[in-house]
């Protein structure tokens, strides 16, 4: 008797399935012959009509048939498969709190190792810098040029002032050392005695009074030329045909001004006539009136000679401003464009019947805010590692590298922790694994369509709308009750999931 070519078919797919199980491991191999023989069963009912033969559904049942042989070689690759060991966010909250701790520590560590980032840090702050004012003369364009004579500063200091209540002068020299390594000429700094005191900063060291020329020492010089002896000051040194006393030490990053700078020599006025413009330095009155003039303004005042120039002052606050307030600004732009950017909620978790316990939801939300409290450190030294990872990069440069690369890094971080978060397990904060989609494109009016993941330890399953609607515009997480733990007893899975 010839057999029906139903009956053929039939054989031909349990000869697929058959084939199918011989790339199981040799253990699952039964269960997995068996479950396949029944959802065949149940595809070619649904499927094949009771008379005669379908082609088209023919073709489904055979592409069944050859979708287990993709579902063998997913097991025969996981055969052997022990835990993941390298830590990565994909495995568990505490892991994933470790990658974060050793990026925060290898940025930091670099941060130790380049000395303009160490130097920036450590940067002291003017005392009201706000109101210190550098007064340029709008005859010369580039605010880097010393622009103010030594007989104006005279000038103007010897007149009654009612916009400053301080003026200090520095022009800025090439001069042999004063240690006693010969390292070639040094800027020096000829200042008026009263520049520090204007500008506010503290002077380590200080020398007893006296009536000779007073030699400030950089925190770099002092190391290079005394080896930080901390007893230098009081010695008499010579810079060129200048005969002055260590007078102290200044701090590190203590000079935001103009000119490469390694000392101050502390002049009285009257010595401070040689030819050549420099830099001034005054600080504003307050009042009322000085206080809406702002950052930047101009003003008109009276020259030695009797004319009637024209200045442009400019606030130090610029100048002083350290890592940290940009580090400070460049997140508070971050935090305004992150609405932008991303969806904040972190999705509907509906009330279940076993009321979650109160430590339970706090290691969710402390989790949330030691992952946002490691980040912003990791924001702050990854910055500062670019931003001063090159010496030859100039202080503003630096200052946009690090304002723009904290911006990023501070809003990519951001968008990485909401989304992390949303795809973990409000139970064991374990990372949702294996996805799956869900419906079909064509019904996402009319039926839930997305991609569903499911937490390995049997908490619940978590639904991400593929195209978002009135009725489900966010993600849902559905929690299981009990009787689903006995298909998560396989403790090989649980932990292949959780580390």
């Amino acid at each position: 008797m010839t057999p029906r070519p139903a009956t053929i078919l039939h054989l031909l797919h349990l000869s697929l399935l058959r084939c199918a199980s011989l790339l199981v491991p040799a253990r699952q191999r039964g269960e997995w012959w068996k479950e396949w023989r029944a959802e065949l069963w149940h595809v070619r009912q649904a499927r094949t009509p009771a008379q005669g033969i379908l082609w088209t559904a023919e073709q489904e049942v055979t592409m069944f048939c050859l979708g287990a042989f993709q579902d063998a070689l997913c097991l025969r690759g996981q055969v052997g498969r022990g835990p993941i060991p390298h830590a990565t966010t994909m495995g568990s909250a505490a892991q994933c709190i470790f990658l974060l701790a050793a990026v925060a520590a290898a940025s930091y560590g670099i941060a130790l190792l380049l000395p303009r980032a160490t130097l920036a840090r450590h940067a002291v702050h003017y005392r009201d810098a706000q109101r210190l004012m550098l007064i340029h003369d709008n005859r010369w364009a580039e605010d880097a040029i010393p622009t103010i004579s030594a007989e104006q500063y005279r000038f103007w200091k010897s007149r009654q002032q009612d916009i400053f209540d301080g003026f200090a002068f520095y022009r800025v020299t090439q001069l042999p050392g004063p240690g006693v390594r010969d390292n070639g000429p040094t800027g020096i700094a000829l200042a008026s005695s009263n520049l520090f005191d204007v500008l506010g900063v503290p002077i380590r060291f200080v020398a007893a009074d006296s009536k000779m020329p007073r030699l400030i020492l950089s925190d770099s010089m002092w190391k290079r030329e005394f080896g930080g002896d901390p007893n230098v000051s009081g010695t008499l040194v010579r810079l060129g045909a200048q005969v002055a006393v260590v007078g102290g030490v200044a701090p590190e990053g203590a000079w935001r001004l103009p000119g490469n700078v390694d000392g101050w020599l502390l002049l009285p006025d009257a010595a401070n006539t040689a030819d050549g413009n420099g830099f001034l330095v005054a600080h504003l009155r307050k009042s009322a009136e000085h206080d809406v003039w702002g950052d930047h303004w101009q003003m008109s005042a009276r020259d030695p000679d009797g004319s009637i120039g024209s200045f442009s002052c400019s606030s130090l606050t610029e100048s002083a401003r350290g890592p940290m307030d940009l580090f400070l600004f460049a997140v508070f732009l971050a935090c305004l464009a992150l609405p932008a950017t991303t969806s904040l909620p972190l999705g509907e978790y509906r009330v279940t019947s076993q009321k979650l316990s109160w430590p339970t939801r706090l290691n969710r939300w402390g989790f949330l805010v030691c992952k946002i409290a490691l980040l912003l450190p990791i924001v702050y030294f990854a910055s500062l590692d670019l931003a001063y990872l090159r010496v030859a990069t100039d202080r503003l440069s630096s200052e946009y590298i690090q304002l723009v690369s904290s911006f990023a890094i501070g809003l990519f971080g951001l968008r990485w922790v909401l989304r992390d978060q949303r795809q973990r397990c409000p139970v064991c904060l374990r990372r949702l694994t294996h996805p799956a989609h869900v419906g079909e494109a064509s019904r996402s009016f009319l039926a839930w369509n997305g991609t569903e993941l499911i937490c390995a330890g049997g908490h619940g399953l978590l639904h991400i709308p593929e195209i978002q609607t009135s009725w489900f515009s966010t993600q849902r997480w559905l929690y299981l009750d009990p009787s689903w733990d006995v298909l998560f007893a396989d403790p090989g899975l649980a932990a292949a999931n959780y580390f």
